[in-house]
């Protein structure tokens, strides 16, 4: 049983794409917390010293391995920033948080270039405006997501990516350019709709279509350099989200999750870039929001992040 439990953990390790996304959402439920099963290996060697079985030993070989092929890159340590890399903040505050100038305060104490912010409401957004003024002059907030940022940014807008089921006003995605010592940045900062656990499944009909708008909008962004932060209500593995993983690079280090707060079980607030790397991503200490904010190491590639 042993054995068979490892082989049954490396097929779903390997083939997680397979698993029906149809039947109550489980493919999407597995892929969220695809990592989690590392802890079924580490339970499964322990039982298999305990009984002593090599069989059960050899068959662990396999899960092992392709759980440390898919995730063992995000425990290496954090490498040296270099001259040319920005630092990015990624937060959805919520729009029940009790202390916005201090959460502001916090996520300006990492000393990014970038701040992007989801779940602004309106009471709180003077104070996150008046909190940031004077390190972040620039800033664009549209609808309930905004950016601050340290260069010049130009271009900047709303983005639609609203499914067809909404029909009240409903504003949460933006593009803008970032004028950085290195190149003009297109960033982009994106809420998608939240995927509901009910009793009969996953419901995540308008989060992928609004990853859908998502993804074509960066495939058909002009720039070469593309910077995205949201809360996308989705991990990495997770394939509702392709067509935005498809198209951009995710965090090359660090797990970061970041939700719940009180006890993390995933990441579902993302940074990710187009001709750049991610090269670490890890969590800031809580704030007075239900997720915990990353921040993210970025490593534009080749010459001038122009056009």
């Amino acid at each position: 049983m042993l054995a068979a439990s490892a082989v049954a953990t490396a097929v779903l390790l390997a083939f997680h794409r397979t698993v029906p996304r149809f039947m109550s959402g489980l493919g999407s439920l597995l892929e969220s917390f695809l990592p989690w099963l590392g802890l079924v290996v580490v339970t499964l060697l322990g039982l298999a010293l305990l009984r002593r079985s090599a069989v059960a030993l050899v068959a662990l070989l396999l899960p092992a391995a392709l759980w440390t092929h898919l995730y063992g890159g995000l425990l290496l340590p954090r490498p040296a920033p270099g001259p040319r890399d920005l630092v990015v903040v990624q937060h959805n505050v919520s729009d029940e948080n009790g202390d916005p100038a201090g959460t502001a305060r916090a996520l300006a104490g990492a000393e990014p270039d970038l701040i992007a912010l989801e779940e602004l409401v309106p009471s709180a957004l003077p104070v996150y405006e008046r909190t940031l003024a004077a390190r972040y002059p620039y800033r664009s907030v549209q609808g309930t997501v905004g950016l601050w940022s340290k260069h010049p940014l130009t271009e900047a807008g709303p983005l639609d990516i609203k499914p067809r089921g909404i029909t009240q006003d409903w504003r949460r995605a933006l593009r803008a350019v970032a004028r950085t010592p290195h190149g003009e940045i297109a960033v982009y900062v994106a809420h998608l709709p939240s995927v509901r656990v009910r009793a009969s499944g996953l419901a995540s009909s308008w989060r992928d279509e609004s990853a859908g708008l998502l993804g074509r909008a960066v495939e058909a962004e002009a720039r070469r350099t593309v910077i995205l932060l949201g809360d996308l209500n989705g991990t990495v593995d997770d394939r509702g989200l392709e067509p935005v993983t498809s198209r951009m690079r995710s965090a090359e280090r660090g797990f970061a999750f970041t939700f719940p707060a009180s006890f993390p079980l995933a990441r579902i607030d993302q940074v990710m870039a187009r001709s750049a790397r991610v090269s670490h991503l890890r969590t800031l200490p809580a704030t007075g929001s239900d997720h915990l904010p990353v921040a993210a190491l970025i490593s534009p590639e080749g010459g001038p992040a122009g056009r």
